[in-house]
């Protein structure tokens, strides 16, 4: 599937987001193409450090590997940029299907401006930014409380929903993609490898994996795992006395000491500490 935003309304949605949190934020989709910000400039500090290949570089690396985390997280992310600023990203699904990313950023988050200067110059000191203009840069930057932070970071997550709400991203179906998802929730529990996948589909493996990460943020082996453990959780919730090796069979594992080991780790307890709780 292909998303499609309505850029002219996001606009106005950063712009209000904006108003109430001062901090700039972007809106990027499923391939990580930059859509739109507000304000469309990034800060002065940010500007000195993708100034330089290296900086923008690392800006992109960055970015990408905060998303794909969210992506995995299926929610909010909060976290510390390479240039020891704060910032949060919120995936964007139509459905279950991933479209983009909402992220807000370069957000200066110490206790004051003297204990993270050190952290910011040492991690941006391999990019060749000029050092006395990027601790003006700094030193003028408001202090945001993270308390402050974890509440915006609750409101971009609403806002993620509302835009979606209000149908300003919205897909537009591939057949491949569609045949794909059709596919796997039809099939989950039953034997699968990606060979036998993109044959159904009749496309390569390759294809296959770029498809999968653009629907889901994953590979299509993961995303098979997390229906099973879909279903195994509700199966274990609204079954009490369905035996654990017929849960395992019904969620396509033929092994029962496998199920509990996958199911363990993905979930974090035992799927019997999981039917207790």
């Amino acid at each position: 599937m292909i998303s499609i935003f309505d850029l002219e309304k996001l606009r106005g949605l950063l712009k209000d987001f904006y108003a109430m949190s001062s901090i700039r934020i972007t809106v990027f989709d499923e391939n990580l193409t930059e859509l739109v910000s507000y304000p469309k400039n990034v800060s002065p500090y940010c500007a000195l450090i993708r100034g330089t290949a290296k900086g923008r570089e690392a800006c992109r690396t960055c970015d990408r590997n905060a998303c794909l985390t969210a992506a995995k997280k299926h929610g909010p992310h909060i976290y510390r940029c390479h240039a020891g600023l704060t910032e949060a990203v919120t995936p964007l699904y139509v459905g279950d299907v991933l479209v983009g990313y909402l992220l807000f950023g370069h957000v200066f988050s110490y206790s004051s401006h003297e204990a993270g200067w050190p952290v910011i110059r040492d991690r941006c000191q391999s990019y060749g930014v000029d050092e006395e203009r990027l601790k003006e840069a700094v030193f003028a930057a408001d202090i945001i409380e993270k308390s402050y932070i974890r509440s915006a970071t609750r409101i971009l997550h609403a806002v993620a929903s509302y835009l979606i709400m209000e149908h300003m991203a919205t897909l537009k179906e591939d057949l491949v993609a569609v045949r794909l998802d059709s596919y796997l929730n039809a099939h989950y529990t039953e034997k699968q490898s990606a060979a036998m996948i993109a044959d159904y589909l009749m496309i390569g493996k390759t294809r296959l994996y770029e498809l999968s990460r653009q629907l889901y943020g994953c590979g299509v082996a993961d995303k098979i795992r997390a229906l099973r453990m879909e279903k195994a959780k509700k199966l274990l919730s609204e079954n009490k006395d369905l035996p654990l090796a017929e849960v395992a069979d019904r969620c396509g594992f033929s092994d029962y000491n496998y199920f509990i080991t996958v199911f363990s780790r993905e979930v974090g307890i035992s799927p019997a500490a999981f039917r207790k709780r």
